[in-house]
């Protein structure tokens, strides 16, 4: 096979490469425009799509483009934050890829200047009767806690789903919160001609070699194992050290510019500052401090190796950034020059052994336009594991203990949720984390949402739907949501299926921030997660930031005996795309249309209600449908509920199942005080008075279907995951 194919570029892309450059390019060359031209670092099947993403807003202060996505919170502070994938590396090395994963995103908050203070994960995996997802969750879990842990960095939220279509590819998402003086933030762009430019952190080694074109840039075969050694090797505690080095150089003023090395690692990092300073750069790997002696110079330029950070630093300033890498014990060294050139030198002990143009390099992969094309039919298998003939307390049992569903308090109690003193509302606690965040006198609210099998359904009312629950759950503390960053995990985009997946999807995300006057500030795309199986479900996972101005008044309690119970908001609950047509193995195609003003209308609603400290008990209508709500605020708080869903199948026009299991957007538990609820009526607000918290029974009556099982039988079948995965 011809050199240039192994490393995943097409004919055409060779043939665009001999055209820019004017002569075949060397084995350097090479493996830099392979990296660089490849999926994960040129977005060459989304860039074009991505661009329909609403991106600005009075809060913004670093919108996509960056290292990551900020925005203002007052008070000479600012938010960093972002989502990106580490699926293919977790898929093959559970422990590492997972870990790295977080250590890679923790640096892209670092690079802005920014001191991380929470991590999020949204994970993915098949069915938990197979032993692959058993030794993917166990692995990936672990992995996350000793990053996060070992850093002093709270994991404070997130979600596992378990679907099949995840089965070979598992998906781990990894988002990081920073805070930073806005005044003090930095960009990664290389300018100041003469300028010297500082690796600092690890030692390079051959971990990590061609991760973002051999592993993240194309489809899973049979050969996986052989993709071991893509796969980084994270060190926490070397991150630590970088971390505080990062800061102090920061405060000090030594910096003209800060970069991380991620995906294609000298090559990417150092190429993007050079464009986007619109300047040239010259690297001398001979000066390079390497974990192995023999390291060719294309290895040296595509490692993947982490904890390691690119710095722009004036030549007088030189000797302090040194300095004090060795107080952090940390490597460090001069490699290289920024030069008015527009070229991207690479030397060895001053000897050319590469020279691109930073222009074609980096911004000179051609973007492709997709040619979707929707399925006339579900396209993705679908298993039976409910009985035939279960009634609505048997359903109501199996869905709280299904793998999705049910508590993941097994992983949370892996992870330190409150280290730092920040944390508010923990892991599971509440719809959102929330964080105290003093230097401003307010806090924050986290949150991260998708449900891949909902957008299988519908790529575009799905992403809605996640859109639109992130929102939700941000309300359900008090917060109002402030930015979007979004990591869209996708199959192969060059078959017409996932094109239109992909294409109705961005659609969705962009139409829901459009509606609800959200700019999306950073994110990741993650392609080609398929396998011969097929591909994965379409899964954009939503992060979203919001404030609150008092954490005290953050809702989050379980309801008390006696509350009263209503639903809110505009549900119109479906049993398409449920849980309980997972169970039945009836999935397919289409979704209820999602009324996106109605929802943010409600979103506003139990947002003011909550600040305004009138509701307590609140959270949004989800995977399940309201009977598996229900049934979990009963289980948090000890205490059953006597309800009937009958003014539900009445004012919303739907069916006695539809009304206990169904799913949609817009819909809230409420719990409370009656005249509180009944206050919020008349607001614009569908409203319906359910019943009563008492007893130690749940009974949910709708129409001639009940539900009536005992709160202790609720618990024991949500708190079911722990063992089943610890077979």
């Amino acid at each position: 096979m011809a050199k240039h194919r192994e490393l995943g570029l097409t004919d055409a892309e060779f043939d665009l490469i001999l055209e820019k450059m004017g002569r075949e390019p060397n084995g350097v060359e090479l493996a830099m425009f392979s990296l660089l031209w490849s999926e994960h670092c040129a977005y060459k099947h989304s860039k074009k799509l991505l661009g329909k993403l609403p991106t600005d807003g009075p809060r913004v202060v670093m919108g996509p483009g960056e290292n990551a996505g900020a925005v203002d919170i007052g008070s000479g502070w600012s938010i960093a934050f972002k989502v990106e994938s580490h699926n293919h590396p977790s898929a093959v090395e559970p422990f590492q890829g997972a870990a790295t994963g977080v250590g890679g995103i923790l640096r892209d908050v670092i690079a802005l200047g920014a001191r991380p203070i929470a991590i999020l994960d949204s994970l993915r995996f098949g069915e938990l009767d197979s032993e692959r997802t058993r030794y993917l969750v166990d692995g990936v879990v672990r992995g996350i806690g000793h990053y996060g842990n070992s850093m002093g960095i709270p994991t404070v939220g997130g979600e596992i789903y378990f679907e099949a279509p995840y089965e070979q590819n598992c998906l781990v998402n990894a988002m990081c919160v920073g805070i930073a003086r806005t005044d003090e933030m930095v960009r990664a762009a290389a300018e100041g001609t003469g300028n010297q430019v500082v690796l600092f952190g690890s030692k390079t080694g051959r971990d990590g070699i061609g991760g973002a074109s051999v592993l993240a840039s194309a489809e899973f075969g049979e050969d996986d194992e052989g993709k071991r050694p893509t796969v980084q090797i994270g060190d926490p505690f070397e991150e630590s050290k970088v971390l505080e080095c990062c800061q102090e150089l920061l405060a000090a003023d030594l910096l003209v510019s800060l970069q991380d090395l991620g995906a294609a690692g000298l090559t990417s990092s150092a190429g993007e500052m050079a464009s986007a300073g619109g300047t040239g750069i010259d690297i001398d790997v001979g000066k390079v401090p390497l974990r192995e002696a023999d390291m060719e110079p294309f290895e040296i330029m595509v490692s993947e190796s982490q904890e390691r950070m690119l710095a722009v630093v004036e030549p007088g300033k030189v000797e302090e950034v040194l300095a004090l890498c060795t107080k952090w014990q940390t490597d460090s060294a001069v490699i290289g020059e920024v030069t008015d050139t527009g070229s991207f030198r690479i030397l060895k002990n001053g000897e050319t052994v590469g020279d691109i143009a930073v222009e074609d390099l980096v911004d000179g992969c051609p973007l492709y336009d997709l040619e979707p094309d929707e399925p006339a039919e579900w396209i993705y298998p679908n298993y039976v594991t409910l009985r035939e003939g279960a009634d609505a307390s048997e359903i109501t049992l199996s869905l709280l203990g299904s793998s999705s569903i049910a508590s993941k308090r097994w992983a949370y109690d892996q992870y330190d949720s409150v280290v730092g003193s920040r944390t508010v509302h923990r892991a599971g606690a509440a719809d959102a984390a929330v964080l105290n965040i003093p230097e401003s006198d307010r806090a924050i609210a986290i949150a991260i949402d998708g449900n891949g099998r909902r957008v299988a359904c519908s790529p575009r009312l799905g992403t809605i739907e996640a859109t639109l629950e992130c929102a939700a759950n941000l309300a359900c503390v008090g917060a109002e949501p402030l930015g979007v960053t979004n990591c869209l995990n996708f199959g192969n985009p060059e078959k017409p299926t996932v094109a239109w997946q992909l294409s109705q999807s961005i659609d969705g995300l962009a139409d829901a921030c459009r509606a609800l006057e959200l700019p999306v500030v950073g994110g990741n795309v993650s392609l080609y997660n398929e396998t011969p199986t097929g591909p994965i479900y379409p899964t954009p996972v939503i992060g979203m930031v919001g404030e609150l101005p008092d954490p005290e008044t953050c809702a989050g309690e379980p309801w008390r005996d006696g509350d009263w119970i209503a639903l809110a908001g505009p549900f119109n609950p479906s049993l398409a795309g449920s849980e309980l047509e997972k169970a039945r193995g009836q999935l397919g195609k289409g979704l209820p249309e999602v009324e996106i003003e109605p929802a943010r209308a409600a979103i506003e609603l139990i947002r003011e209600s909550v600040r305004a400290g009138t509701i307590r008990t609140v959270t949004d209508v989800s995977d399940g449908g309201v009977a598996t709500v229900l049934s979990e605020l009963a289980l948090g708080s000890g205490v059953g509920c006597k309800v009937t869903l009958d003014p539900v199948i009445v004012q919303r026009d739907c069916s006695e199942e539809d009304a206990l299991f169904g799913e949609g957007s817009g819909g809230f538990i409420l719990a409370g005080d009656r005249q509180s609820i009944e206050l919020l009526g008349g607001q614009g607000v569908q409203i319906e008075m359910l019943g009563r918290a008492q007893g130690n029974e749940i009974r949910i009556q709708a129409g001639d279907t009940a539900v009536d099982i005992l709160v202790a039988e609720a618990k024991a079948s949500f708190e079911s995951l722990a063992h089943r995965i610890e077979l």
